[in-house]
């Protein structure tokens, strides 16, 4: 009886879903049917789909009758996964008409997920035809453009969808034709207005701006929109991150929740953007966001900054070359330790930080132990061509090379115009132009070129280092032989 009763219910949970599962046998016949569907290639035992799929299902809730959602078991279907050259799992894909149209590179959440493919839906720009479409259209969470044009038919609105339909992905467009809006916003013949998001209104700055060139051209619009989407100061989510981080950026981090408590989170916003402007005004060259600190809290650890229990925000600056720094001083409800922060920023004043385990005392192994705080002193000397394997202790390849990284060292040894190194990439910063994202990665860098070191892509054998090295070594290499190999050599000359 207990058997009948778990099988119902497994039955009905499986019903209950609203992400559709294809196989080998029915996905040809079924991905058709849909102008545009989102798939997911996954294996039932890959941790990354296990975390996606609440996600997932909740997305595909919410997007019922909007957008489709979808599910191959690559496990069962293998022809199907084959066939879209699927390596790793999850695999996204969206599909418009039955046609691969792509990967999907949008955020893995279910806000994410629904943002982006909302944008996907539909047409490229919303046509707005009464001004009830559009107080609807412009209420929502996320900015949103709008063109006025009295032509449909004018270069200008051609240009406009022209940029509407490049910038799709990331942000929401809506055109209209009505003669009543164009007069109701002041629009006489042609424009374009960027509305920022209402729950984001604030003194210090408007919540429009209006497009001010003469000429409407698709590569003009964009950048109009790129340069004033986020405004002083936005709201950093999982989804916009991608859009925001990569330059110099302030980020004050607290409890956001503009859900459930977003007078709280303009609260605090408004103080961050009270400072801000008035450095801004200064011509001052940082840009600005705040973020919830639980979200974010991978980022406020690379500051070496604590979430805490606390109701103060938090503040860091990372630059686009990757140099952070911390505020270390209580934020103050007046903003002057903000304002202190910044001017020390601004001057120069500031250490910047790095996360970085102890210099060892005892240095002089055949490799050399890396860490931040002392990388420069022994990578960047001019000097010296430098190997560097970027490791993490967990990982099973780097365990296999250590031995043979060791006796690369030792038979360098000798050398003085080459060191062989290495670094925890886990518990250290890992300083720019040096881009590790798996390991162990090796890099080689080179005397008196140290901003143009080259990733190391050979075999991990000692000779194909040696071989390599040979061939990029600024001087001729002086490779010791070992000691054992000696020993029996020198006994065959005595025989």
């Amino acid at each position: 009886m207990l058997q009948i009763v778990l099988l119902a219910f497994l039955a009905v949970a499986a019903k209950a879903s609203d992400v559709m599962e294809f196989t080998d046998d029915d996905f040809e016949s079924r991905i058709g049917d849909h102008e545009l569907i989102l798939v997911e290639f996954f294996a039932p035992w890959c941790g990354h789909c296990k975390r996606l799929a609440p996600e997932y299902e909740s997305a595909a809730t919410r997007l019922k009758g909007i957008v489709s959602l979808a599910k191959v078991d690559c496990t069962a279907s293998t022809n199907v996964c084959n066939k879209f050259g699927v390596s790793g799992y999850p695999t996204l894909k969206i599909f418009r008409d039955g046609e691969d149209s792509g990967a999907y590179d949008g955020p893995r959440t279910a806000d994410g997920i629904v943002s982006h493919l909302k944008k996907q839906a539909g047409p490229t720009s919303v046509e707005i035809k009464t001004a009830a479409d559009f107080e609807k259209f412009t209420g929502e969470r996320d900015a949103s453009v709008v063109g006025f044009f009295a032509d449909g038919g004018s270069s200008a609105q051609a240009e406009f969808l022209k940029a509407a339909s490049s910038l799709r992905d990331s942000y929401r467009f809506a055109h209209t034709n009505d003669e009543d809006l164009l007069q109701k916003h002041g629009i006489q013949g042609e424009g374009i207005i960027l509305f920022r998001p209402p729950r984001l209104n604030n003194k210090f700055e408007e919540s429009s701006v209006t497009f001010s060139e003469e000429k409407y051209t698709s590569g003009k619009i964009k950048k109009f929109i790129q340069d004033n989407i986020f405004g002083l100061c936005p709201h950093m989510t999982e989804d916009n991150k991608d859009q925001i981080k990569g330059k110099d950026l302030l980020v004050a981090y607290y409890d956001v929740d503009y859900e459930k408590n977003a007078k709280g989170s303009n609260y605090w916003r408004n103080r961050v953007m009270k400072v801000a402007k008035t450095f801004v005004d200064q011509g001052k060259k940082l840009n600005f966001a705040v973020a919830n600190k639980n979200a974010f809290g991978q980022d406020l650890a690379e500051f070496g900054l604590e979430t805490g229990t606390g109701e103060l925000p938090v503040v860091g600056i990372k630059t686009a070359k990757g140099d952070k720094y911390a505020m270390q001083e209580e934020f103050s409800r007046d903003g002057k330790a903000l304002e202190q922060f910044l001017q020390d920023y601004f001057d120069g004043n500031l250490k910047r930080y790095l996360k970085s385990e102890p210099v060892p005392e005892n240095n002089d192994g055949p490799v050399k132990v890396l860490v931040a705080e002392n990388f420069d002193e022994i990578v960047n000397d001019d000097s010296k061509d430098v190997l560097i394997e970027f490791y993490a202790p967990w990982c099973g390849h780097c365990k296999s090379l250590e031995p043979k990284y060791n006796e690369l060292g030792e038979k360098l040894a000798n050398d003085p115009n080459i060191v062989i190194a290495k670094m925890d990439a886990t518990a250290n910063d890992v300083p720019s132009p040096y881009e590790v994202r798996g390991f162990p990665t090796i890099f080689f860098s080179p005397a008196g070129n140290k901003q143009s070191p080259k990733k190391y892509e050979g075999s991990r054998e000692v000779t194909d280092f040696i071989q390599y090295l040979k061939k990029e070594a600024s001087q001729p290499l002086v490779v010791s032989e070992d000691e054992n190999k000696s020993k029996k050599k020198k006994k065959k000359v005595e025989l």
